[in-house]
């Protein structure tokens, strides 16, 4: 084979060379992108969890403050750590 035919032969192969290196490199991007995907449906799934968690805690900090804020529950707290007594209308002074 004269080397006229040997390049007239790598003249043909390159295109088809570029195209296989390109669908590679094209195969390649494919699997780095779905990887990429997974990894932040993963860190996705991982947020709306702690976001349900914290959700819940919310609500149950709701109830707790609205114990804590009735008027039932402050006055009771008055009369035991205050040692503080409804006036009775005896004790009332109204003044002119």
């Amino acid at each position: 084979m004269s080397i006229a035919s040997q390049l007239q032969s790598l003249h043909v192969l390159k295109p088809a060379i570029w195209m296989l290196l390109a669908v590679m490199a094209s195969a390649v991007a494919v699997v780095y992108s779905k990887h990429v995907a997974r990894t932040e449906f993963v860190a996705l799934q991982s947020l709306e969890q702690q976001r349900d968690m914290l959700n819940e805690e919310w609500g149950r900090l709701l109830l707790e403050q609205s114990t804590w804020a009735s008027p039932s529950h402050v006055e009771q707290q008055a009369i035991k750590r205050l040692h503080m007594i409804v006036p009775t209308a005896d004790m009332t002074v109204v003044i002119k």
